[in-house]
C-alpha cells in the first residue's frame, strides 16, 4: 500500500503548555473520537500534578489511551509505545470511531512513522554500574567518557544529561558500537504501519516569549496544586529513585532534588521553569524537521479552532476512503 493509499490519521503535536488539550477536546466535542496519548510521561501512574494529565472531566469527553498504564518504577520505551498504538488505531477504526494521537512525546512520533533501530533494550545491571559510577565521579566525568567513545552523540549532549548520557554508554557496552552509528542504520518499518498515514498537525508559538509565560504560569499552578507533595508521596514509597525514567521527568527531578535538600525552594521552582523550557526548545526542533507538518500559531487567538479546522480536513480525508 502507498502512502496516497494509506488511511490518513490526524496527529495534533506541539510543545508543553501549546494548547493541545483544549484543541484535542474541541473536535472531541464534533466526531466520535478515541485520544491515544504521544507523551512519554502521562504513561506513569500516580504521576498526575507534574505532568499535566487530563483531568477526570476531560477525560469523560472521550476515551482516553495510553495514560496510567505503568508503575514509575517501570519503564515504557519507544517500541512500546509503537506496538500499542498501532494495535489501538486499527482497534479505533474498526469500532467505526476517529483515532486523534495528541502529545509531544517527538521520539515516540518518530519511532511511530519512521520505524526502528536495532538498539538494545534496557539492562538493569548496566545502568545500576553506571549510576554506580555517576554518583562517585559524576556525570560530566561519564559525559567526557561517552566522549572518548561516540563523540557525535557526546557533542549534542550537556554534559549532566544525564538519562541521555546513560543510554548512549548503556548502548556502546551492550553492542561495542557507538550509538550514533547505529542510528545511521535504516529504521525497520513493519507490515503494521502500511495501512495508516500518520498527518501532523502542529502547534508552535510564533512568539516564543507567550510560551515561556504559559510555562512559567502553568508550573506555579502546579506547585500550587502540590507537585512538591505529590512527589514527597512518590518518594515515601521507596522503590523509587532519581536515577528512573519517570522520576527524570521535567518537574519531577527538580522537586526530587529540593525534597534531597539539595536546593532551596525559589531554587527549585527556577529550575523547574527553566528545565521546561528546554524540554519546549527540543520539541520545537522536532517539530521543524517535519516537512509534512500543518503549522498553527499557538499564540493565535483562534489556535484551537484552526487547529480543530486542519483535523477535521484530516478525517474529511479518512471518511472518504
Amino acid at each position: 500500500m502507498t502512502s496516497r493509499e494509506a488511511t490518513p490519521i490526524a496527529c495534533l503535536l506541539g510543545p508543553t503548555a501549546s494548547g493541545k488539550t483544549a484543541a484535542a477536546l474541541a473536535f472531541a466535542a464534533r466526531r466520535p473520537v478515541e485520544i491515544i496519548s504521544v507523551d512519554s510521561a502521562l504513561v506513569y501512574r500516580g504521576m498526575d500534578i507534574g505532568t499535566a494529565k487530563p483531568t477526570a472531566e476531560e477525560r469523560a469527553l472521550a476515551p482516553h489511551h495510553l495514560i496510567d498504564i505503568v508503575d514509575p518504577a517501570d519503564a515504557y520505551s519507544a517500541a512500546d509505545f509503537r506496538a500499542a498504538t498501532l494495535r489501538l488505531v486499527g482497534e479505533i477504526t474498526a469500532r467505526g470511531r476517529v483515532p486523534l494521537l495528541v502529545g509531544g512525546t517527538m521520539l515516540y512520533y518518530k519511532a511511530l512513522t519512521q520505524g526502528l533501530n536495532d538498539l538494545p533494550g534496557a539492562d538493569p545491571e548496566v545502568r545500576a554500574t553506571l549510576d554506580a559510577d555517576a554518583a562517585r565521579e559524576g556525570w560530566p566525568a561519564l559525559h567526557a567518557r561517552l566522549a572518548a567513545v561516540d563523540p557525535v552523540t557526546a557533542a549534542r549532549l550537556a554534559p549532566n544529561d544525564s538519562q541521555r548520557i546513560q543510554r548512549a554508554l548503556e548502548v556502546c557496552l551492550l553492542t561495542g558500537q557507538a550509538m550514533s552509528t547505529l542510528l545511521e542504520t535504516p529504521a525497520r518499518v513493519d507490515e503494521a504501519a502500511r495501512p495508516w498515514r500518520f498527518t501532523p498537525v502542529a502547534l508552535e508559538p510564533s512568539d516564543r516569549s507567550v510560551l515561556h509565560a504559559r510555562i512559567e504560569q502553568r508550573f506555579d499552578a502546579m506547585l500550587a496544586a502540590g507537585l512538591v507533595d505529590e512527589v514527597r508521596r512518590l518518594r515515601a514509597r521507596g522503590d523509587l529513585h532519581p536515577g528512573l525514567p519517570s522520576m527524570r521527568c521535567v518537574g519531577y527531578r527538580q522537586v526530587w532534588s529540593y525534597l534531597d535538600g539539595e536546593t532551596d525552594y525559589d531554587t527549585m521552582r527556577d529550575r523547574g521553569v527553566f528545565a521546561t523550557r528546554q524540554l519546549c526548545k527540543r520539541q520545537l526542533t522536532w517539530l521543524r524537521a517535519m516537512p509534512e507538518r500543518v503549522m498553527i500559531d499557538c499564540c493565535a487567538p483562534d489556535a484551537a479552532q484552526q487547529a480543530l479546522a486542519a483535523i477535521e480536513n484530516i478525517v474529511g480525508d479518512m471518511a472518504a476512503r
